[in-house]
């Protein structure tokens, strides 16, 4: 049988269907290329020789056909990723927040919104501390605020609640409750948020802290992974002599805010209960306090040294990644990205743990964090303005982006990076949160300032804790917390 190769090219017309920023999708029409293979009927000249003469005619015949062909195909996705209104007047949003993985995901989605006419969206990302620094000097003034939007944590937000500087948003979210389908958002997650009834920020996603090792060094030295910080102790003594790595294991403890953060953990999972009592007088200067505080200097000496004290977040990320450390207890939301094969060469090395206890049989030295994005009371825009630009970064598709790098607030996203188990058990089995008495910020800034004092020598546990009580006693006494 003959067979006839057809090759048959069929040009598509791309056409663009324009679309507003107001119009949540573009659809278009673009070419994709197949390649087609089918069976037709041909006629094809046969020519045979019969009774020894030569006779040609005509029989049909299947033929293979292949056609590569480009279809015009329609497309539908997002115009921007910011699809409100345009205000009907020129707006300026200031965003004040912080950088890391998931946070800068957030900023760049509220940065999406400048796209919009009549919209422009200006963003300060600042470290962690700066940040805090930052919202106390220019919210505590009673001026206008420089920021309209403003990214917060646990930590401070009911201090701000209490000094009056955030907006209540109850009322926003019950009018655009249907359209970002805020009650996908459980009550839980609002929960760090919501004082007196009043909500003042929206969940963006949650955080804690749990272990990241090396499994090659860990299989190496026979070391099973720790459970509590006794172990941890011991695990950094069997690799002090490890060549491949600058010091074993690292907490965050190269700032004032960072070396309150690590004490609220280990002194909670010591059995204190908060760092301040329901009267408002100071809790952290306890036994438990002190016993914390005496086992993070074990930590220090067995673990770190002087240099693992200049560790920030982002050095203790890169060790891990380069594998200069062996192991760390660090945020989960770094611990998200850790697998990048673009930040790592030793991604397959890396596993995730729960956080250790300080104590036997106690909750693990970690708590439950939540990040929030609210409008503070001062703004000189339109809020509603502003309540559209954050929840156009927090709406289902972007927090669906956002798991990659986190833990969103939203109940209806699945799965997660690789370490959402370790950090789930972390938060199941931890501390919980800093809790709603206002009081506690001012507790945190006292902590802040002397806790590093253990670190340089210059004070013992009980005198830095003691030292930032009396702190503590002075602010707390001069703001109304007691008498």
């Amino acid at each position: 049988m003959k067979k006839l190769i057809i090759l048959i090219l069929v040009l598509g017309v791309m056409i663009l269907v324009a679309c507003t920023p107001e119009e949540v999708e573009v659809t278009r029409i673009v070419t994709e290329t197949e390649i087609v293979t089918e069976t037709i009927t041909e006629e094809v000249e046969v020519t045979r020789i019969v009774e020894g003469e030569v006779v040609t005619e005509i029989q049909e015949v299947e033929v293979e056909v292949t056609r590569i062909v480009e279809v015009a195909v329609e497309e539908t996705d997002d115009a921007l990723g910011c699809n409100m209104e345009a205000p009907a007047e020129a707006t300026n949003i200031n965003f004040l927040g912080w950088s890391y993985p998931i946070a800068d995901f957030y900023a760049d989605e509220i940065k999406e919104c400048d796209a919009i006419e009549n919209l422009s969206v200006n963003s300060q990302i600042l470290g962690n501390d700066q940040v805090f620094n930052q919202m106390n000097l220019t919210l505590s003034g009673g001026a206008e605020s420089p920021y309209d939007i403003v990214h917060m944590a646990t930590q401070r937000l009911p201090g701000y609640v209490e000094q009056g500087f955030l907006m209540p948003l109850n009322d926003l979210i019950d009018k655009y409750r249907d359209q970002y389908d805020l009650d996908d958002i459980s009550d839980a997650s609002y929960f760090g948020a919501t004082i007196d009834g009043n909500i003042y920020g929206i969940p963006s996603g949650g955080n804690t802290k749990h272990l990241i090792y090396r499994t090659d060094l860990f299989e190496q030295y026979n070391l099973e992974v720790p459970t509590t910080y006794e172990e941890v102790i011991a695990a950094c003594e069997v690799l002090a002599d490890e060549p491949s790595i600058d010091i074993p294991f690292t907490i965050n403890l190269h700032a004032g805010w960072a070396w309150e953060l690590q004490f609220r953990n280990f002194a909670r999972a010591s059995g204190m209960p908060a760092h301040v009592n329901d009267d408002n007088t100071p809790a952290f200067n306890s036994p438990e306090g002190v016993a914390a505080a005496e086992l993070m200097v074990r930590v220090i000496d067995a673990c770190m040294g002087d240099v693992g004290l200049t560790y920030s977040i982002d050095d203790s990320e890169i060790g891990m990644e380069n594998g200069s450390l062996a192991f760390v207890h660090i945020w989960a939301s770094r611990g998200a990205v850790m697998h990048d094969p673009e930040k790592t060469d030793i991604a397959d090395l890396l596993a995730f743990a729960p956080a250790p206890t300080a104590i036997d049989g106690g909750l693990l030295v970690a708590g439950s964090w939540s990040d929030y994005y609210g409008i503070p009371a001062m703004t000189t825009i339109d809020p509603e303005i502003a309540f559209q630009v954050i929840m156009e970064a927090l709406d289902l598709e972007s927090q669906e982006g956002a798991s990659e790098f986190g833990l969103p607030a939203r109940a209806s996203i699945v799965g997660g990076p690789d370490n959402t188990a370790a950090a789930a058990a972390s938060v199941a089995g931890g501390v919980g949160s800093y809790g709603k008495n206002p009081a506690t910020a001012i507790a945190t800034v006292s902590l802040g300032k002397f806790l590093p004092l253990i670190g340089t020598g210059e004070m013992t546990p009980q005198e830095a804790l003691d030292a930032a009580a009396e702190d503590y006693i002075t602010e707390a006494t001069a703001q109304g917390y007691l008498p």
